[in-house]
């Protein structure tokens, strides 16, 4: 509407001019006097003007009419394409021109005038290959969706164009939320470009949404090779859905397949928490739990993770707290600094019932680093050497409205996982989850005290057993009794605490 309205100002601007230029040569005085062979000719102001005007009209038709003779003497001569070259020219400059007015006007927007332009160079150009991509573009500028699917459609009849059209439909079916069929779409176009970096990207996150691992590692792998993916990155991920695999094989009951994958995720990224875990477990059934040690115990060293410590301690659940502080005492060497291995050497200590050794283990770190676990563990270590209820009530309100410990957070989008995944199930990025700490308003409740585990005489250090998961309803049959067995005239504020503190 808005571009008719400029075409209609326009031409009434270009009338007015010309009238106005027309009216002040007709009021000019004097005129031109052409003098040849004793002729005069006198012409007025608006008379030479015309004259002029007239003359280049000629000349112009005088030029097309002396190409359209030299194209009909080479013809009558024996070139029969002569005068279809002739004409086919200026069609082709008209088609050109409409192309060219296509482009413009796809790249400024304006998606109707540029399906005008490319049906009108369509006509005249008979270059499908051409006119067919800007039809498709310009009918996807325009919102026309049918049109653009079907002129992606002829694209493919051409080997020169498949490619353009499969990926033109590839996008096209993923505006439609119909994955399936773009994932087939994606792998033909991979085929057809494999250095293509986008293909490579779109075909990789539809592989990891359908959960095809393998296919997943092979376009890792084409990637690597056509340069669009670091090694390091490649290598992390690689171990990443190689882990993947190795999850999915479990589930399915095959264990030593499963582990295979398991210890090649291990190998290709030590650090990876969740593969080391994995293959640790392998190694444990199969009743090598030398080799589960070491390979946890390579990953605390690259980074101290809460997880591995909990994987270290099932080794051997059944230890005495002196037998577990002793061997927990090589797994953390070389980390004594690292705020991880502190909280965990304090809460080996309060299951010991050593307190002053706990404080000793735990440092300054309440203060320093005053997060959620290591002012619950200060609270149990004050409780045990026999605090009074005020300062451990002081202590545990503190770490309620603390800091919260890492979580499994996802760097794209900031949702907050449960435990690790190679996909964020909320944004869909791939290798996207890390453990980090996370906002106060998406923290997710820490797990309190997570190695004081086997059996520990409750009076010595007046908190509970570590529980697995399977005990937590005995837990709480147990916790319930022992309210409705508490001395009637307790401290309602302390049972409070002791309460909050054995959670």
């Amino acid at each position: 509407m808005l571009w008719s309205l400029i075409k209609i100002l326009s031409f009434v601007a270009m009338v007015m001019l010309v009238s106005f230029g027309a009216g002040r040569l007709m009021e000019a005085q004097g005129g031109v006097i052409i003098q040849y062979a004793g002729v005069e000719l006198s012409f007025g102001a608006l008379q030479a003007a015309l004259l002029v005007v007239g003359l280049l009209v000629t000349l112009w038709l005088m030029l097309k009419l002396l190409g359209l003779a030299i194209a009909l003497v080479k013809f009558i001569n024996g070139d029969e394409t002569a005068l279809s070259r002739y004409f086919d020219r200026n069609r082709e400059r008209r088609g050109f021109e409409a192309l060219s007015g296509g482009l413009m006007a796809l790249a400024s927007g304006d998606g109707r005038e540029a399906m005008a332009k490319a049906k009108k160079a369509d006509r005249l150009l008979n270059r499908p290959d051409l006119t067919n991509l800007i039809v498709a573009q310009a009918a996807v500028a325009s919102g026309d969706r049918q049109t653009a699917k079907a002129s992606y459609k002829k694209l493919l009849k051409d080997p020169k164009t498949r490619f353009v059209g499969t990926y033109g439909l590839l996008q096209q079916h993923l505006q439609d939320g119909d994955t399936e069929v773009a994932l087939k779409l994606a792998e033909h176009a991979f085929a057809l470009k494999p250095r293509h970096g986008e293909t490579q990207d779109v075909l990789l996150k539809l592989q990891a949404g359908q959960e095809d691992w393998h296919g997943v590692r092979a376009t890792l792998t084409a990637k690597l090779k056509h340069g669009s993916l670091p090694k390091d990155v490649h290598k992390r991920r690689d171990a990443i859905f190689a882990l993947s695999q190795a999850r999915d094989l479990r589930a399915e009951g095959k264990l030593d397949e499963a582990q295979n994958y398991a210890v090649e995720a291990n190998r290709l990224a030590p650090g990876l928490v969740p593969a080391a875990l994995l293959a640790a477990e392998g190694h444990r059934e199969q009743n090598n739990v030398k080799q589960a040690s070491r390979i946890l115990r390579a990953a605390w060293q690259l980074a101290p993770h809460p997880e591995l410590a909990s994987g270290f301690a099932a080794l051997a659940p059944e230890e005495a707290p002196a037998a577990r502080l002793k061997r927990f005492g090589q797994f953390t060497k070389g980390t004594d600094a690292h705020p991880e291995t502190k909280m965990l050497m304090a809460e080996l200590y309060v299951a010991l019932a050593d307190f002053d050794a706990a404080r000793q283990a735990l440092g300054d770190l309440a203060k320093t680093d005053p997060t959620m676990r290591a002012l619950t563990i200060l609270a149990a270590i004050e409780r045990g050497d026999g605090a009074d209820d005020q300062s451990v009530r002081q202590l545990l309100t503190q770490a309620i409205s603390a800091q919260r410990d890492p979580q499994w957070i996802c760097d794209n989008c900031g949702h907050v996982h449960h435990d690790w995944e190679p996909v964020c199930f909320n944004c869909e990025a791939i290798d996207s989850i890390a453990w980090k700490r996370p906002p106060m308003s998406e923290a997710v409740s820490p797990d309190m005290l997570p190695l004081i585990v086997g059996h520990m005489a409750q009076e010595a250090a007046g908190l509970p057993p570590r529980l697995e998961p399977e005990e937590v309803s005995q837990r709480d049959a147990g916790a319930a009794k022992a309210d409705a067995d508490a001395d009637a005239d307790a401290d309602a504020d302390a049972d409070a605490d002791d309460t909050l503190l054995k959670e």
